[in-house]
């Protein structure tokens, strides 16, 4: 059975890459010389590259798109979210999709974007899975990396901020403060997995396609954007800091994922086993880093599945 599962793998990666390669595009790095290592075994090409969803997700505009229009629909038919300012700056506004359940669980969902990109109406796709379970879901805008003077810092600050106002004013839409739940995507796993580390508020989290070590992103064409110095590198890189660490995560990824967003994965999720806390992996077979969320909409998706089980309600 395993040796039949990983022949279909390579079976299928082999036809995406042949597919691509019609198309005069690359599943990847470009072609190109091999150039000195500059972290692991890659090359600065392969390594920009592994922090490059376009790269990997030829689809990658066009899921994009879908989380959006995906977004628009279950407004359409759940009605427009709660939108509620959490903090001073006009950007710190959050999204509430309320659940008609009295004092019902909350899940709060940080988006990714490569820490600046996205908002939070365009994650509202998986807003009706956990309404119909019975549990409220919140969604919060917080600031582009690229305007706040590439400040990761100020990013995860707001985040925090965000998950305190859900804490202290949860019983105001319904919600129960002592069954909050943490959710994040992409760089937003990321968001998430630094937040938590100074926060009592969250019961447990589920972390998909995350960054939990900022040494790869430094060294890659994101510092371009992003002021990364040893101070950043070290307090917002989860994985240094298991101690901090006690709530139970789910960390997920996509089988179809860049390489260093697998290996960023696997290498937290065994730190945080070799370390004693409690961490389930899960690994999405054949989905790229944006189709791999949608699943998160889909009570019998992979991660709707895990998330509502997480969580003790019923999908």
């Amino acid at each position: 059975m395993v040796a039949r599962r990983i022949l279909l793998r390579t079976a299928c990666a082999a036809a995406i890459g042949t597919m691509a390669r019609a198309q005069n595009q690359f599943i990847g790095p470009p072609p190109h010389e091999k150039g000195p290592k500059v972290f692991l075994d890659y090359d600065q090409v392969e390594l920009d590259a592994a922090y490059n969803q376009a790269a990997y997700a030829l689809n990658g505009q066009q899921v994009v798109a879908r989380h959006a229009a995906n977004s628009d629909l279950v407004r359409q038919r759940l009605g427009n979210p709660q939108r509620v300012a959490y903090g001073p700056t006009e950007i710190e506004k959050l999204d509430i999709y309320k659940t008609s359940r009295p004092n019902a669980p909350i899940n709060i969902f940080i988006h990714g974007g490569a820490w600046r990109n996205g908002l939070a109406k365009d994650s509202g796709f998986p807003a009706e899975l956990f309404v119909r379970a019975g549990a409220h879901y919140v969604v919060p805008d917080f600031v582009a990396v690229t305007d706040a003077g590439g400040s990761l810092p100020v990013m995860v600050n707001q985040v925090r901020r965000s998950i305190e106002w859900v804490s202290k004013n949860a019983a105001s839409f319904g919600g129960d403060p002592k069954r909050i739940y943490l959710s994040g995507h992409s760089s937003g796993a990321h968001l998430a997995a630094a937040a938590l580390l100074d926060s009592q508020a969250i019961q447990a989290a589920l972390l998909v396609s995350g960054m939990y070590d900022l040494k790869g992103p430094r060294l890659s064409a994101r510092s371009r954007y992003i002021k990364f110095d040893d101070e950043t590198e070290d307090s917002l890189s989860p994985q240094r800091h298991l101690d901090r660490i006690s709530i139970p995560l789910i960390v997920a990824y996509a089988g179809l994922d860049t390489p260093e967003f697998q290996r960023q994965s696997r290498d937290f999720a065994a730190a945080l086993k070799s370390a004693g806390k409690p961490v389930d992996l899960i690994r999405g077979e054949l989905y790229n880093h944006g189709e791999f969320i949608e699943t998160l909409g889909n009570p019998y998706g992979i991660l709707g599945r895990a998330v509502l089980r997480q969580m003790n309600v019923a999908g």
